[in-house]
């Protein structure tokens, strides 16, 4: 017996997405350019018009929870539609050939195969799937620090608690604005011992704002394991606030395991995520929920056998059904990214980050808490609340209240003002923000 059920997927993904690496690699920039012209995509207000945002306020957190641009509005539409008039057909039919899709547009734009990619629904999803199955041997341990957020530190913990595995945390910086690359680098270099197994670390830590050296991180990683003589130390990336704002291929990073939604500043849609793993490092892991697409385990079921493959990222996807509109239409997602241009997204995102740090410490009072150097910083923006203004929370409300400005709190035990600037915005909002904290600032 074989499996027929996206069987195509698999043989699809590899075939045909080496292909679409090839021609993403080939294309032009004056090729990008001119699509980018043709869709009204070459002004940062024609972007701005692919939002359907309520600008009557200024939203500066469309990082939470992301806004779909047209492409993806019209996408997720076209797949709602055709499921709703003959769901059975329409999935029986395109399944195969829209989730091959997916993967491609992922590998693409991540300059990686396709066959290296799980697709999730979410950071939290991948990282969970992640640390609770990731091989640890009695007495090793997971090195991770203080600034990760929730998510990392409470799937570790339930992986330690499960497995009785040690989990340890290591500081980077006391104050986040002179953060070092340098002492960042050390530190957790330092920290390393034979004992560790992993480093669980987060690109840009949504607490301050500050973006971590993952390419430096990693090659130290590699000097230490070879001063310690012990196997490679799996580096696992918390990205999601660093993808789709930093262009960079992620081979580039030299990270094992790189975990993100795709609905945050990538603008895809809600409810999808990637991990992506090296193809050597999948097998440090191990399935939690049956996948759909892994032709060996579905087969071992079929013939009552255990599975014998080490875990692929195939094996890695959850199964199941999705919310597939929004699964099918991250293409769309990818594709319009790359009509914008990473680098000049990139460009966009760093120039309203940095205008808005420069207005702030212009503020009496105000203090900005994420570094100005762009090697250490994204698109995340965070402060004090300035002055005596009242308790963090009300000054938040005043602001998208009384100002029209929508900004968020930081949801750690220090709490400081958060802006997320993007390709959303414009200078004008940037400068209507920085009044609006002026005048509650009572500067």
């Amino acid at each position: 017996m074989t499996l027929d059920r996206r069987d195509l997927l698999v043989r699809t993904g590899l075939l045909v997405g080496a292909g679409a690496l090839a021609a993403a690699g080939c294309r032009s920039d004056d090729d990008a350019q001119e699509a980018a012209a043709a869709k009204g995509l070459d002004t940062w207000a024609g972007v701005q018009q692919s939002f359907e945002l309520d600008r009557r306020r200024v939203q500066l957190s469309s990082f939470l929870l992301a806004p779909h641009p047209r492409p993806v509005r019209e996408a997720i539409a076209e797949h709602r539609n055709a499921l709703d008039a003959d769901t059975a057909v329409y999935l029986q039919g395109e399944e195969e050939r829209l989730e091959a899709e997916a993967l491609q547009a992922a590998a693409a734009y991540l300059a990686v195969a396709p066959e290296e990619i799980a697709l999730t629904g979410s950071t939290t999803m991948g990282l969970g799937l992640l640390y609770a199955t990731l091989a640890l041997a009695e007495g090793e341990e997971v090195l991770t620090t203080e600034h990760d957020f929730y998510s990392t530190h409470e799937a570790l913990r339930l992986r330690a608690e499960a497995t009785g595995a040690a989990v340890r945390r290591v500081r980077l910086y006391d104050e986040p604005a002179t953060a070092s690359e340098d002492a960042v680098v050390q530190t957790i270099r330092d920290a390393v011992t034979p004992r560790t197994r992993a480093v669980a670390l987060t690109w840009v830590h949504s607490s301050t704002g500050v973006k971590l050296p993952i390419r430096a991180i990693a090659d130290a990683l590699s000097e230490r394991d070879a001063e310690l003589g012990k196997r490679k130390t799996l580096l696992c990336v918390d990205a999601v606030h660093g993808f789709g704002v930093e262009p960079e291929p992620l081979g580039e990073l030299g990270c094992d395991f790189f975990v993100s939604g795709c609905h945050k500043w990538l603008f895809g849609p809600r409810g999808t995520g990637i991990v992506w793993g090296r193809a050597d490092a999948w097998a440090e892991t191990a399935p939690t929920i049956p996948s759909f697409i892994d032709r060996e385990s579905f087969q071992a079921w079929l013939r009552a056998r255990e599975p014998t493959a080490p875990t692929t990222a195939a094996a890695f996807t959850p199964g199941g059904f999705h919310a597939f509109e929004h699964r099918w239409a991250v293409a769309h997602a990818f594709a319009f990214r790359q009509e914008i241009g990473r680098e000049r997204a990139a460009e966009r995102t760093r120039e309203l980050a940095a205008r808005l740090k420069s207005g702030l410490v212009e503020i009496p009072g105000m203090v900005v808490r994420t570094p100005f150097d762009e090697r250490l910083s994204a698109g995340l923006v965070c402060c004090d609340v300035p002055g005596p203004t009242g308790l963090p929370d009300e000054f938040v409300f005043r602001l998208r209240e009384e100002h029209g400005v929508v900004a968020s709190l930081t949801p750690y035990a220090t709490s400081y003002l958060r802006f997320g600037p993007s390709i959303v915005n414009s200078e004008t909002e940037i400068d209507r923000a920085l009044e609006a904290v002026r005048q509650l600032a009572g500067a």
